[in-house]
């Protein structure tokens, strides 16, 4: 009875050990003997109990590695502290196994050394707009080496590139400098703006002006040109309208009595205006003129039917 329950203990524990259950995204190598046999990837796995054995379990996920800070001379023999992070995945769990005792040491040590050769090329200025081109070189050199190791380095970033501090104010310094002549410049070229803004506003009010003038200067042109044909064109009028009036029964001589009328009037109005006595040179004329306006005056009947 105890022999039965020794070889069912037995039985047991050859099962179980028998029996290896890998987990998703996982690989175990396998040993037979101390060689390796195989490995064993994500599932139920049957290996030989106590011949077999489980000497390494890789990870295949995605793993992100934190690389130290270290200082880097540019190739301006300026000192850079540079810090990063790259992420790395096992792709061959035999080479993982059995190319390097430690490869995550060694991608470490590695990633070190290529980012300070990659840096030691560049100047500082070209550090922090070369970020890219910098992961690049890294991520290259690093997958060629990490052939041999079962691992593929996806990508490689760096956090923070710090200058020293005395390179960081004379840097923030420059940065003051651009940013203030940038202000001056575009102030300035506000100023150039406002000025032709002004004197072309000055000039189209100029024009504005000019031509508001000019215009008002043929309105008024136009103006008295009408003005002057209407007074020639009524003047006219007046004198065909005198004109045949005087043909008519008696115009002769109501136009000899205007004429002597007005004579009189205007040696009156010298004589009352002027202190000098004024006397006509033609005494007769005058005689003769007021005589034919009272005669006229006298007969207004026979004026009328002459």
């Amino acid at each position: 009875m105890e022999i039965a329950i020794v070889l069912l203990f037995i039985a047991i524990v050859f099962i179980v050990k028998s029996v290896q259950v890998v987990p998703q995204q996982s690989a175990w190598v396998l040993e037979r003997l101390g060689k390796y046999h195989g490995t064993l990837t994500a599932g139920l796995n049957v290996v030989l109990p106590f011949i077999d054995k489980v000497s390494y379990k890789h990870s295949l996920k995605e793993v992100p590695l934190d690389v130290p800070s270290q200082v880097c001379i540019t190739k301006d023999n300026t000192q850079l502290t540079v810090d990063g992070i790259l992420y790395f995945q096992v792709t061959d769990a035999m080479r993982a196994s059995y190319g390097s005792s430690n490869y995550i040491s060694a991608i470490t040590q590695l990633a070190q050394t290529t980012l300070r050769s990659v840096v030691g090329k560049m100047e500082l200025d070209k550090t922090f707009e070369e970020r890219d081109a910098i992961n690049a070189a890294v991520v290259s050199a690093l997958d060629e080496a990490a052939q041999n190791w079962g691992v593929k380095v996806l990508r490689y970033e760096i956090k923070d590139l710090t200058p020293p501090a005395e390179i960081l104010r004379s840097m923030q310094q420059q940065i003051t400098a651009e940013r203030d002549k940038r202000a001056r410049i575009a102030e300035s070229e506000g100023r150039k703006l406002e000025q032709i803004n002004l004197a072309t506003g000055e000039r189209e009010a100029f024009i504005a002006k000019s031509e508001g003038e000019r215009q008002a200067e043929i309105n008024k042109a136009e103006g008295q040109a009408a003005a002057i044909g209407a007074v020639a064109d009524a003047t006219a009028e007046a004198i065909r309208k005198i004109a045949a009036a005087i043909q008519q029964p008696g115009g002769q001589d109501a136009v000899n009595l205007k004429v002597a009328e007005k004579a009189v009037e205007a040696y009156a109005e010298l004589a009352r205006t002027n202190n000098t006595m004024i006397v006509p040179g033609n005494m007769s004329e005058v005689a003769g003129l007021i005589g034919t306006a009272m005669t006229l005056l006298r007969t207004p009947g026979d004026v009328k039917t002459r």
